[in-house]
């Protein structure tokens, strides 16, 4: 008896590394796919990267004519470029949730449940996936920073990459926690109609927030996108100061830390994650 009583917690405490990388190389399978998906899909993700692109070249330029540079601190092009970010990580992230409500309707889903982990990692795996995904397309917007006047600069170009990763895990949280309860494409497509667009415009991109009636500023105070734009507005200043733009986020005239809205940001992504999590792990 004594001999079982003390092999007992050795082999339990054996099976915890095992167990582990049994999760990681599933969370590791499907990032994988997520990628392949990315890589073999080019016209689509050329097509996704179009519309922030030419919101960029041709909206910014058209109206950086039209709007003063003092109003906003920055030329209008070099102003828009982060919301361009965040226009450009936004879809990508969309279609994780998406392609969860198709799997469920295919029938993939329940295929995929069969496999021995937990489901918790299903749903991390493609929350990780789907961040790499539109990272990497964010990665490619950076590519214009030199066409709005923004430097080449290392730094820069690094602060500018951690925010488009923060972001898009924030919002590729969001939209499985929007789409894990969810049994219609349809259903989520209309959400997605009434939300996203609206928030896109409450976010600062396109305007200052200040201009905003005072409604629509407390409506911009609750939305995760106002704060991954100013978010990446205030790294370009961080860099590169006489490109400072005005009109970020404000709470009653008082302008939060760069790094309080970055834990805002990663705050909400993983709560959004959790709750995904614990109504993912409902049985089907």
């Amino acid at each position: 008896m004594t001999t079982l009583t003390l092999r007992a917690p050795a082999a339990s405490g054996s099976e915890r590394p095992a167990r582990l990388r049994h999760e990681l190389r599933a969370v590791h399978a499907l990032v994988h796919r997520d990628l392949l998906r990315l890589a073999g899909q080019r016209t689509h993700t050329a097509l996704m990267l179009l519309h922030p692109v030419l919101y960029l070249l041709v909206l910014g330029g058209g109206l950086a004519a039209l709007i003063p540079s003092s109003s906003l601190g920055v030329g209008y092009q070099a102003y828009l470029f982060p919301g361009m970010l965040m226009m450009t990580v936004q879809m990508p992230a969309i279609t994780v949730g998406m392609r969860l409500i198709a799997d469920r309707q295919s029938g993939y889903l329940r295929e995929l449940l069969m496999a021995p982990v937990s489901r918790s990692t299903l749903l991390l795996g493609s929350c990780v996936g789907g961040t790499l995904a539109a990272t990497a397309q964010g990665s490619v917007l950076l590519g214009l920073a030199g066409a709005v006047g923004l430097p080449y600069d290392p730094p820069l170009l690094a602060l500018l990459l951690a925010g488009i990763i923060l972001a898009s895990f924030t919002l590729t949280a969001l939209a499985l926690a929007l789409a894990v309860g969810l049994r219609s494409a349809e259903t989520f497509h209309m959400l997605l109609g009434l939300v996203m667009m609206p928030l896109l415009f409450l976010s600062g991109a396109f305007f200052p927030l200040k201009t905003m009636p005072g409604w629509a500023r407390t409506l911009a105070d609750a939305n995760p996108l106002a704060y991954g734009v100013d978010l990446l507005r205030r790294c370009i200043a961080l860099r590169v100061p006489d490109q400072a733009a005005a009109g970020g986020i404000e709470w009653a005239g008082w302008q939060p830390p760069l790094i309080l809205e970055a834990a805002l940001l990663l705050t909400g992504g993983t709560l959004a994650l959790l709750w995904a999590a614990r109504r993912f792990g409902r049985p089907e």
